[in-house]
């Protein structure tokens, strides 16, 4: 058996799974989901922002929520400092007489005890939000989000992520990856397959959060615990792709491995040891059948198709050397035949990795108009297309490994 057939199962299984989201993102309750209008009316809103090492960007988000379109006497701003030992204090301080805003300082205990001091100081709020410390909202973002709160089944709603004025090639590249996800996420949400609400503006119910007992540690991924907590408890989690949110992106390879290696082991570690009872369950429907399985699908595949895209280019790299080391220099030199397509090596295994590819562009340009995010993708998507085959591996097999040998890293 020829190794490029290990292959073939993990691209089919990809290639189902995106025309199954695809159409269903193109259907009619999906349609009828992204002509919602603005909320009209104004529940009580408290907004968390939990910090930690964060002077150079609380200002911007906190101002940023202070310009939201929303009643001033409705919105409540949780500033807290968990314990931070930079300027974080001091740049928290530039809003402590405003009266929409409230600084709370703590000893570090985590992302998740910093969101449930914010949860306890917001007594008579209907609604929590979290915002992550460097990232920025759209004006209309919470009106957009609170209109989907009028289904009582909806625990909770995210918002659509893109990234903050991304300029280096990395950047740009992440860029389209959250923009796909505008997309992705929104197609979900209409099966109810949301299995994470990110910490970049995702809103909760607040009964339910109570109900359910606040966040927990949960291996360095907090939103993504509570997400299937609320999914094995039957709540629905939706999706407004009109909240736009700007976030602020790892500038080096390192650190983006870094951090995705911790988005991947909090998923592998949630399911694995504290949900796995959501896995291949019938009760829950496209999150159990379908996502969660594709989810450890799609960590084992990009490793296994690494593995034999490196194994198949070097296999064909020694192929040419051996056939060009009996070959003249002078006759190599010389051209010989002008270009052709039908020189190109298509193989079916290309042309299946084709497919795939082209219909995870589609769902960047159906993020971005949906979302209605500004710029221009062209250059995000060719970022994307050189480079996020060659880095995203590397923080799969990493995660892999951590998990298999119960390592465990400091989230900074």
């Amino acid at each position: 058996m020829q190794i490029e057939y290990i292959a073939y199962p993990f691209l089919f299984i990809a290639i189902y799974f995106e025309v199954f989201l695809l159409l269903t993102f193109l259907g009619s309750h999906g349609r009828t989901s992204r002509a919602r209008a603005l909320a009209k009316h104004t529940p009580k809103v408290a907004i968390i922002v939990p910090c930690w090492n964060e002077e150079t960007t609380v200002a911007g988000t906190v101002h940023s929520l202070l310009a939201l379109d929303y009643p001033t006497d409705r919105l409540q701003i949780i500033l807290v400092d968990d314990g931070s030992t930079d300027g974080t204090p001091a740049a928290m301080a530039q809003f402590d007489t405003e009266p929409r805003v409230l600084v709370l300082r703590k000893e570090n205990g985590g992302k998740h005890t910093a969101i449930n001091a914010g949860i306890e100081l917001a007594n008579d709020a209907d609604i929590i939000g979290c915002l992550d410390a460097d990232s920025f909202v759209d004006k209309t973002a919470l009106r957009e989000m609170i209109a989907y709160f009028d289904d009582p089944k909806v625990a909770a709603v995210t918002p659509a992520m893109s990234v903050n004025n991304p300029r280096t090639a990395l950047e740009r590249m992440q860029n389209a990856e959250y923009i796909f996800g505008i997309g992705w996420r929104h197609a979900l949400a209409l099966v109810n397959g949301i299995f994470v609400t990110p910490g970049p503006f995702s809103m909760y119910r607040r009964s339910v959060v109570d109900e359910l007992g606040g966040f927990r540690y949960a291996h360095q991924a907090e939103d993504m615990e509570m997400a299937l907590r609320m999914q094995r408890h039957g709540w629905h989690i939706e999706n407004a792709p009109r909240a736009r949110v700007y976030t602020k992106v790892p500038r080096n390879v390192f650190r983006l491995i870094k951090q995705r290696t911790r988005w991947t082991t909090g998923f592998l570690r949630n399911v694995l040891l504290d949900y796995r009872d959501l896995v291949g369950n019938p009760k829950h429907k496209v999150l159990g059948l379908m996502v969660l399985p594709f989810g450890f699908l799609a960590v084992s595949g990009g490793i296994i198709l690494f593995c034999v895209a490196m194994f198949m280019s070097a296999k064909q790299l020694v192929n040419t050397i051996a056939t060009v080391s009996g070959v003249p220099l002078s006759y190599i030199l010389t051209p010989h035949f002008s270009f052709g397509w039908f020189y190109v090596p298509i193989t079916f295994l290309i042309l299946l990795g084709l497919v795939a590819s082209a219909i995870s562009i589609t769902f960047m340009v159906l993020g971005k108009r949906i979302s209605g995010t500004p710029g221009n993708l062209w250059l995000d998507m060719l970022a994307y297309c050189l480079l996020y085959g060659f880095v995203a591996p590397w923080w799969l097999l990493r995660a892999v490994m951590d998990v298999a040998f119960g390592t465990r890293r400091s989230w900074r």
